[in-house]
């Protein structure tokens, strides 16, 4: 396709034309440097802004700002001049507290950090702290004193290297993987004014030394803090942030990292995760060493040590995980706090995840920033999907409200949360919603009315199709279980060997096929619906699947597997969602896919059916993906579960018959 074709659709003024062709040259691009890239780029903007897609250009000219091209960044600062009146799509701000610093309650919101962190702390000292002395016992001290004293120096000298050398190989990861850029607060202040006001405001009030600032040239917007002392702490923000965000939104997320550094989050942290590593450590060292030969009471011993050891790692995991979003709420309290402003936190988060969206349908694989850093970052950006849709069509405060209404009250979201370390957007923003109220102010986003919309939810569909899934995702495991169960009965009564051997197997077949019904349903009258409307279903479920089909264009990878992954996103009128593909030749048919078809497919104009799922991070399990010109791709997803769940009953009747002959 030719850059000519484009502009002269421009030109033309058919805008939506322009700005599919102008979106297709740039994706196509090789060389992002070329004159005809850079000229792409600043039409590009232009079509944005003639279709009312005002973020998307703001964004872009954030992105040409930065360019190293002196004519491309002049003509960029000059353009930015037309973002200073707000966009007529989007709606008026909430506002803000005339002081700062007014005590704010948290009404039993996240718990209680200092709680959650000595408990959390204790208890993974103290797992540690016993495997560490059953391992020196096991192996042979005379000397039970001298076994407690090695034990507790071991356990202290590691976590207190781990402690104090941490960040400093943090620094040199992050150069090395992000080219992260050390500045000084002046540079942060010509880039938002506000944000140096609040850094030394902080610094001043907390007697803190200014965090160490960094900033990393990548237009996905995150933030993250690291360090081992307040005093030495790391403060890094994407360059994104500056483009998505305004200038009091991203005042609010350096506040919430100002808050980890003052609560010494980050150094909690990073004693807790090494504590959680020594104890995977143990494990795998007593599970080598009781695979070995020797004395079997040692061997026994270590067996057992072993098996505690994964235990107390299991738990400790969870420990972090719940002290990590415990974190999060506390961190967004002290922003509210510190800037007066908790409509600018909840802005900043939902426009983290437009970011994050917007960013992700610009490029064919999952950036490498965002991926390495969720775990530290603001926000999780498995959840930017459903946020960032719902922001993408007119910033509508009702339409994001109604994509909370599943963090809010579906139970899988309670139970997906507890193995995230982010709180869920929708409870972070009611959370901050309740700290506006607290101010007098009016909220951003009206939860009242999610929270009213919430109670009159049929609760009986929300927890009984729960408890259902919760079952059906053991339900191998329960008809296997109920197959022995019955085969050993009846052959009690009548001694015949198939019957044991047979029965779990028909079991475990008929569980496959049950489940495989339950996730994967007749799709044969899919409704034709959108991506936005997918995602605001309260009773969405991860295993329950919901048969849609969607119109879109196909616009890069999922992010499963990078370079050679299988997995696609589609983008339509409302926003993006994962496409799930599954071969009918299993793993190595994914891989053949993915290295010869997908890049192929990426452009095409489409129509998906498939399953829907809701977790944290929305996707569709995909079935068929069709062109003008006929299904161009199909998917198996319930190819191998029929396989295997006809193929164990078949065994097992087989296994029945002739053992029962013999």
């Amino acid at each position: 396709m030719s850059l000519q074709s484009a502009l002269d659709a421009l030109k033309e003024k058919r805008y939506q034309e322009a700005v599919k062709l102008l979106e297709q040259f740039c994706r196509d691009s090789v060389k992002h440097d070329s004159s005809d890239y850079l000229s792409a780029q600043m039409w590009l903007m232009k079509a944005y802004q003639a279709t009312g897609e005002t973020e998307k250009a703001k964004a872009l000219c954030q992105k040409l700002i930065m360019s190293e091209n002196p004519q491309a960044r002049s003509w960029a600062e000059q353009a930015s001049q037309s973002f200073r009146q707000t966009p007529s799509n989007v709606s008026q701000k909430a506002g803000r507290a005339a002081t700062t610093g007014m005590k704010l309650a948290m009404g039993g919101v996240g718990g209680s950090l200092a709680l959650a962190s000595s408990v959390t702390m204790t208890l993974l000292f103290g797992m540690v702290l016993a495997l560490s002395l059953s391992l020196v016992f096991i192996l042979g001290s005379d000397n039970p004193l001298q076994g407690l004293a090695i034990a507790i120096g071991i356990t202290l000298t590691f976590n207190i290297a781990a402690f104090f050398i941490s960040p400093f190989i943090m620094d040199l990861t992050q150069g090395w993987l992000y080219q992260t850029r050390w500045v000084e607060l002046a540079e942060v202040e010509t880039l938002s004014p506000e944000t140096a006001k609040v850094i030394r405001q902080v610094c001043e009030q907390k007697k803190l030394k200014t965090p160490r600032l960094g900033i990393i040239n990548d237009q996905n917007p995150t933030a993250f803090t690291y360090g081992s002392l307040p005093n030495s702490a790391r403060l890094v923000v994407s360059q994104g942030l500056f483009t998505y965000l305004d200038d009091d939104e991203i005042a609010t997320v350096y506040a919430h990292e100002l808050g980890h550094i003052v609560h010494w989050d980050f150094a909690v942290m990073t004693v807790a995760s090494t504590l959680v590593q020594i104890c995977y450590l143990i494990y795998s060292t007593a599970r080598r060493f009781g695979r070995g030969g020797g004395d079997s009471k040692i061997k026994d011993a270590m067996q057992t040590a072993a098996l505690v050891a994964y235990v107390f790692y299991v738990v400790g995991t969870y420990l972090v995980l719940y002290l990590s979003r415990t974190r999060e709420y506390f961190a967004d309290h002290f922003a509210a706090e510190s800037t007066g402003n908790p409509n600018g936190l909840s802005r900043a988060l939902v426009k983290i995840a437009y970011g994050i969206l917007e960013e992700g349908s610009r490029t064919q694989e999952p950036s490498r920033l965002i991926e390495g850093t969720r775990a530290l970052g603001i926000y999780d950006h498995k959840a930017a999907a459903s946020t960032g849709t719902a922001y993408r069509i007119a910033s509508d405060t009702q339409k994001v409200g109604r994509v909370f209404l599943w963090d809010m009250f579906n139970p899988w979201g309670w139970w997906m949360e507890l193995n995230s370390t982010h709180p869920l957007t929708g409870k972070r923003v009611r959370a901050l919603s309740t700290y506006a109220e607290q101010l007098g102010l009016p909220t951003e986003f009206d939860m009242g009315r999610v929270i009213g919309e919430g109670k009159t939810l049929n609760k009986s569909r929300l927890y009984g199709n729960f408890f259902l899934d919760v079952v059906l995702y053991g339900a191998e495991t329960i008809g296997f279980l109920v197959g022995l169960v019955m085969g050993v009965i009846l052959w009690s009564s009548s001694p015949n060997t198939g019957l044991v051997l047979g029965a779990p197997l028909i079991g475990l077949g008929i569980g496959i096929l049950v489940k495989a019904l339950v996730m994967f349903p007749d799709y044969k009258q899919a409704p034709e619906t959108d991506i936005l409307t997918l995602m605001s279903d309260p009773y969405a479920s991860p295993l329950r699947g919901q048969p849609a089909k969607l119109e879109g264009q196909l616009i890069g990878r999922g992010d499963a597997g990078y370079k050679f992954g299988s997995d696609l996103k589609i983008q339509d009128r409302s926003g993006m969602l994962y496409l799930h593909y599954t071969s009918r030749f299993g793993p190595i048919g994914n891989f053949l896919f993915g290295m010869k078809r997908v890049q192929s497919l990426i452009g095409e104009q489409v129509g998906a059916v498939g399953w829907f799922r809701r977790g944290v991070a929305p996707w569709m399990d995909l079935i068929q993906l069709q062109s003008e010109n006929g299904t161009i791709v199909n998917s198996y997803h319930r190819f191998w579960s029929f396989i295997l769940g006809g193929g164990s009953i078949i065994l097992g009747v087989v296994l029945t018959m002739f053992l029962s002959r013999s």
